[in-house]
């Protein structure tokens, strides 16, 4: 990874490393894997709305509403000078953005079909409180996905990546194993399915 977001206020948000748009092939093999199933994940949940908690830059939601044409969909994140820029640069009709001011989503119970965070989760000071707020504003399903630990520190250390922190990556404040992701979200619903595309754990929830 080449480096960190960090918001306004010091806190280490995510990595700024575009793993979407990289050219390495190695890197290509496993997002072309990751990016498979959860698409697959997003049409099983067949969403006409979808809000995306944690969007970045807003690759995925830019992706999805071209996909999901017609569908209503809303992507949220901190107030970042770099987010905002790539928001300017991913429009579609279908598709907003909000800046995300504190913990609660600014949206009603039950107002989205789907509610997504992908690899966002593990950043969050306060995941069970996320989640809460995801269920709240989802009236079908939840759709996730989150580093497979430890197997990801391991990688990280393998190719020789933040050994002063145990092969931790920079932001990354929540660690879970699958079996411990899955018993996560089944305190919220039904998983109706896992994918586990290497090295993550992708769930879709059914509330």
């Amino acid at each position: 990874m080449s480096g960190v977001t960090v918001s306004e206020d010091g806190v280490v948000t995510g990595n700024t490393y575009d793993k979407y748009g990289s050219g390495n092939p190695v890197v290509r093999r496993l997002m072309s894997a990751f990016e498979r199933d959860l698409d697959d994940l997003l049409v099983r949940g067949a969403p006409a709305s979808v809000l995306d908690v944690g969007c970045g830059e807003g690759v995925l939601v830019h992706r999805w509403a071209q996909r999901l044409d017609g569908a209503r969909i809303v992507g949220v994140d901190l107030r970042e000078e770099s987010i905002q820029a790539g928001w300017a640069e991913r429009q579609a009709p279908n598709l907003e953005y909000r800046v995300l001011e504190d913990g609660d989503l600014p949206f009603s119970s039950g107002e989205f079909e789907l509610v997504s965070a992908i690899e966002v989760l593990e950043h969050v000071p306060d995941p069970e409180h996320t989640l809460d707020e995801m269920a709240r504003c989802a009236s079908g399903h939840l759709l996730v996905s989150v580093p497979h630990e430890p197997l990801w520190r391991m990688l990280n250390m393998a190719r020789g990546a933040y050994w002063r922190a145990l092969g931790n990556t920079p932001g990354h404040l929540n660690h879970w194993s699958r079996r411990s992701f899955v018993e996560l979200l089944s305190a919220r619903g039904e998983v109706v399915e896992m994918r586990s595309p290497f090295p993550w754990t992708m769930l879709l929830v059914r509330l």
